[in-house]
C-alpha cells in the first residue's frame, strides 16, 4: 500500500536518486544533474512537499516551485512529480499529484502549471487525468545535448480558491 506523507530532509537521498533517474531518461527535465539538498530546498515552496512510500521505501516525490517573486503571482506554482523507475505504473504518480493538488488548494494556490516534454506521454496523460489542460507549446525553448526541445505548458486552475 502506498502512503503519501510530507517530504523530510532525511528523505533527500532517496528523492535525489529518483530525480536522477528522471534526468537520465532525457524526457523529464532540462536539468543535467540532481542538485544538492540546499539548492533544491531553496527552489521549492515549503509546503506542500510530498513523498510516496511503498513497502517502507520512498517510491516518488512531488513539490511546488514558485513561478515568480511578485506578490500578484503568489498563488501560481510549478509542479514537479517524479516516480522511481521501479515503481512506475502503480498509481504512485496519480496519488502524489492528487495530494499535491489538494494541499496546494488548501494553501491558497489557485493555478498549478507544468512544463512537459511532448515525448513524455505518460506525464502528459497523468496531468490531464488530474485536471490539467495544455495551454500552449513552447517551441524550441531550450537545447539539450545539442538538440532543440519543445515543452508543453499545462495548467490546472483551482476549483475552490477564489
Amino acid at each position: 500500500m502506498t502512503q503519501i506523507r510530507p517530504l523530510l530532509p532525511t528523505d533527500w537521498p532517496a528523492v535525489r536518486r529518483i530525480y536522477a533517474e528522471g534526468i537520465a531518461t532525457g524526457n523529464a527535465t532540462f536539468e543535467q544533474t540532481a542538485p544538492e539538498w540546499d539548492e533544491w530546498d531553496a527552489g521549492k515552496l515549503v509546503h506542500p512537499r510530498l513523498v510516496a512510500e511503498a513497502d517502507g521505501a520512498v517510491a516518488g516525490w512531488a513539490a511546488l516551485s514558485p513561478t515568480s517573486k511578485r506578490q500578484v503571482y503568489r498563488g501560481v506554482a510549478e509542479v514537479s512529480v517524479y516516480v522511481a523507475a521501479s515503481a512506475q505504473g502503480q498509481g504512485i504518480g496519480r496519488a502524489l499529484l492528487a495530494a499535491l493538488v489538494d494541499q496546494s488548494e488548501a494553501g491558497g494556490i489557485w493555478t498549478l502549471q507544468a512544463g512537459i516534454f511532448p515525448e513524455n506521454g505518460a506525464s502528459v496523460y497523468l496531468h490531464e487525468q488530474a485536471g490539467f489542460r495544455i495551454v500552449g507549446r513552447r517551441e524550441r525553448i531550450g537545447q539539450m545535448h545539442g538538440v532543440w526541445r519543445d515543452v508543453l505548458l499545462m495548467e490546472r486552475r483551482s476549483r475552490v480558491v477564489e
